[in-house]
């Protein structure tokens, strides 16, 4: 990772910071739609809202994370036609509406379906986002303005829980989802200022924009791409992850991602109820969020610089191993100080040891087949992440609530052996790459 300064002017550097601000903000307003349903589930389970049952809340869960299924798979798609700026806008327009529709909801369906619609609208935008902040970041920084940016995720799962906190109890739960529709107001500010990806201008011939827009701020224009491969060979690549001995290799790599997922996924959206079932009072289950969202926003800081320093595939393994035991002891009644300890360190591990797989792909794959190689990584993980949910729900409704974190445990656990071998075998193969470990969104 790269310290020298940045040869960017001081307009290329504003305009840097422009991009990453607008994104840090529409992160942030994902982060918070993402977090405000685990905050303000437990009240709905205690009041019984729309008749809502454990089994039903974890459904309920996974229809967001399906949603975000579909809008990560069909981000890039979309961002290639309309463009990465339209498509952030119109992301966190969706995701917006959809809180709305949560809002005035009247039945469990009408919920879950705008549980699922926002979860397009936030799987959707974080990707693009990257993207956006990549093509402006200072030469040499990516990986570092991406750390930074994930941060938002976290810091709107903090916001979450404070507005769990202070409007369902003396106002309902409908209101903490009317907070939810104010990124609303955000949209024109982000239509107004954000400017297009220079890449995209570029790779649609819109020259002229692209060097007014370069020029206006005084940044390079990045050089004109290869036409992008065709639908031949990006299957191509995909079976290239499995010839040979490779197939052993891809499997490792995506169940310690499905594990990964399931975990992050499954305890994003129970740890406050099931701190509640452990005994705590509901605000100091809401406190629990806050701590282990910046246990999270620490380790997205020092995930790059461990694994620069170790390696991301002996880090991944490590830090699953630690989750895992943190998790664990959430089981165990501990004091108060110890409790937020552990929440915190758990935050801390559980967030970039899925980032860290995505580095390892990222080291392992070759040049023509690392976009292949991390994108269905990290696909195949977002089954995990519609399944956490889920259990959860399944493990509390059939009275087995205190199995929950251990079954997230165990899910660790799982992933810390996948990526494990897969570091083992990886590591007696002649190395493909010289790159160094990317930071991606583990989310």
């Amino acid at each position: 990772m790269s310290s020298s300064p940045s040869p960017l002017s001081a307009r290329g550097s504003r305009l840097a910071l422009l991009v990453v601000g607008l994104c840090w903000l529409a992160v942030l307003f994902d982060g918070l739609d993402m977090f405000i349903y685990g905050s303000v589930l437990p009240h709905l389970l205690e009041t019984k809202t729309f008749g809502l049952t454990a089994d039903t809340a974890g459904d309920l869960g996974s229809y967001a994370t399906f949603g975000m299924l579909v809008g990560a798979l069909a981000a890039g798609t979309i961002a290639d036609r309309i463009g990465r700026k339209k498509l952030m806008v119109s992301c966190v327009v969706l995701f917006s509406l959809a809180s709305a529709v949560c809002a005035i909801a009247d039945s469990v369906a009408v919920f879950g379906l705008g549980r699922t619609l926002a979860g397009v609208g936030l799987g959707g935008l974080l990707p693009t986002a990257i993207s956006m902040v990549s093509d402006y970041a200072p030469r040499g920084r990516g990986a570092i303005v991406i750390g930074l940016l994930m941060t938002a995720h976290h810091a709107g799962g903090i916001l979450s829980a404070y507005v769990a906190k202070g409007l369902v109890d003396p106002v309902g739960w409908r209101a903490a989802f009317w907070v939810c529709v104010l990124p609303l107001l955000f949209a024109p500010v982000l239509a107004r200022f954000l400017p297009e990806s220079l890449s995209f201008l570029v790779a649609k011939g819109r020259g002229d924009e692209a060097r007014a827009l370069a020029a206006r701020y005084d940044v390079e224009l990045p050089a004109a791409k290869s036409a992008k491969p065709g639908a031949a060979d990006r299957w191509t690549n995909l079976v290239n992850l499995f010839r040979g001995g490779e197939w052993i290799q891809t499997l490792l790599y995506w169940l310690a991602s499905f594990g990964g997922l399931l975990l992050v996924y499954g305890v994003a959206t129970w740890l406050p109820t099931l701190m509640r079932a452990e005994g705590y009072e509901l605000g100091s289950a809401l406190s629990f969020v806050v701590v282990f969202n910046l246990g999270g926003i620490v380790g997205m800081l020092v995930a790059g610089r461990a694994a620069d320093r170790f390696g991301a595939p002996r880090i991944s393994a490590i830090w699953f191993a630690l989750t895992a035991a943190g998790v664990f002891l959430l089981s165990v009644h501990m004091p108060m100080t110890a409790t937020m300890v552990v929440v915190f360190l758990t935050g801390v591990f559980l967030n970039s040891a899925q980032t860290m797989i995505y580095a390892t792909v990222s080291i392992r794959s070759n040049a023509d087949n690392r976009a292949t190689a991390v994108g269905w990584t990290s696909g195949m993980g977002r089954f995990g992440a519609v399944f956490g949910p889920w259990l959860g729900g399944q493990l509390l409704a059939a009275g087995n609530g205190d199995w929950g974190f251990t079954a997230f445990a165990l899910a660790g656990l799982s992933s810390m052996v996948f990526i494990g071998i897969a570091a083992v075998r990886g590591a007696r193969q002649t190395p493909k790459s010289t790159a160094g470990p990317e930071l991606v969104s583990a989310h």
